[in-house]
């Protein structure tokens, strides 16, 4: 969690500075304004928090959250408990990331202001939920509702990773398979055409698979293979810019049948990031300006954002995101009705489940028609290679 640098002025006019953290710059002026403080000026400090640079993978943090809520419950003190958690942790970069919350801890800070120190380690929708938690005196099931969070995105991530490696492995090895054609078969039996290609005898597909073999082994193939490399690094950096992402999320949405399941995912995971928030006590507009970020998308963060307004001045969420278009027209109908009921983090939970299950599905669809479809297209291609070689040759024996 970044550092905001901050002057204000209090009920007396005076003036006061400092720092203090907070998830945004919109968090920090909230937290001055609750303090009875009105800010002049709020700048992020360029300052890093410590621990901030340690990264830790989520399969070693995701067991943190499920242990330290057991030890809790079963009545182990909450420094013990880290301190016990910290001595069994077997990744070096976590059992730093421990031992250093456990001194802040002892030093007399919450566990949410000590996690919120390794934001690498402790995504801020943890940090946010086990702040609600501690405030509110169920820090055990904070915990709980964090860990099968964890866990459910974790599982659905290595479904996905699953379900695309054997395409992915298949593309890979096709490609390679043709390349090695081109590039050493092909100019071994070059030789061959010469006579014809003098006779201007030799096939046209002959032809263009000689000028392809040739221009992939030659001079003309490293400055094309550099023109590729720099055109990706190029796009790379382009897509970086903010311009360039939000074209690229556009881009990303529209596309045939994987832009719906792009779409259904980042949906999926923005109600299961908000259901969670709110089942774990975070108000609904810091809850919002967490899940806007869950999207992965830059699309549907801005409808979110633009949601969030609309909470602050009393409206309905629903209505802007069923006015964007990007959101499922039955999703919107049912978070309209649970914000009726008064069982917003019930319903998006379910709606969660259900456009996962869904999305799997096609998924599986999507990636069964893939695998064929790769096969044939490799087919088709080492068949147009074959026969681009073997027509000579046939065309040299008839003649002889």
């Amino acid at each position: 969690m970044p550092d905001f640098a901050y002057t204000a002025r209090d009920l007396t006019g005076a003036l006061i500075e400092g720092t203090m953290s907070a998830g945004s710059e919109r968090e920090a002026v909230a937290n001055l304004s609750s303090k009875e403080l009105f800010p002049l000026t709020v700048k992020a400090t360029s300052k890093q928090a410590a621990g901030e640079h340690i990264k830790v993978k989520s399969k070693f943090v995701t067991p943190f959250y499920s242990q330290l809520a057991s030890l809790l419950r079963s009545g182990v003190p909450l420094l013990r408990s880290l301190q016990v958690i910290g001595d069994q942790a077997s990744n070096p970069q976590f059992k730093q990331v421990i031992n250093d919350i456990t001194d802040r801890v002892e030093d007399g800070a919450t566990l949410a202001e000590a996690m919120a120190r390794h934001p690498r380690a402790f995504p801020e929708l943890a940090t946010s939920i086990v702040r609600a938690g501690g405030e509110g005196g169920f820090l055990e099931d904070a915990l709980d509702r964090v860990a099968v969070f964890t866990d459910q995105q974790a599982e659905l991530r290595s479904k996905v990773v699953g379900a695309m490696a054997y395409p992915i492995i298949l593309a890979v090895v096709g490609t390679l398979v043709v390349n090695g054609l081109i590039i050493f078969v092909v100019p071994s039996v070059q030789g061959l055409f010469d006579r014809l290609k003098e006779k201007n005898q030799l096939p046209a597909i002959t032809e263009w698979l000689l000028w392809i073999s040739g221009l992939m082994t030659s001079y003309w193939g490293l400055l094309v293979l550099a023109a590729l490399v720099a055109g990706g690094v190029a796009l790379a950096r382009w897509s970086a810019t903010p311009n360039g992402r939000a074209m690229l999320d556009r881009w990303r949405i529209k596309l045939p049948m994987a832009g719906s399941i792009y779409l259904s995912l980042a949906v999926a995971r923005f109600c299961r990031v908000l259901g969670t928030l709110l089942k774990g006590g975070v108000p609904i507009v810091r809850s919002l300006d967490i899940a806007a970020d869950s999207t992965g998308n830059v699309v549907l963060s801005e409808v979110v954002r633009d949601a969030a307004d609309n909470i602050t001045s009393g409206e309905a969420l629903a209505e802007p995101l069923a006015a964007s278009g990007h959101f499922p027209r039955d999703v919107c109908e049912m978070i309209a009705v649970a914000e009726q009921s008064n069982n917003l983090e019930v319903v998006l939970e379910q709606i969660s489940d259900s456009l996962e299950k869904s999305t799997w599905r096609r998924i599986e669809l999507f990636v069964k028609l893939l695998e064929p479809l790769l096969l044939l297209v490799m087919a088709a291609v080492v068949l147009v290679v074959v026969i681009a070689l073997l027509l000579p040759i046939i065309k040299m024996s008839t003649s002889v």
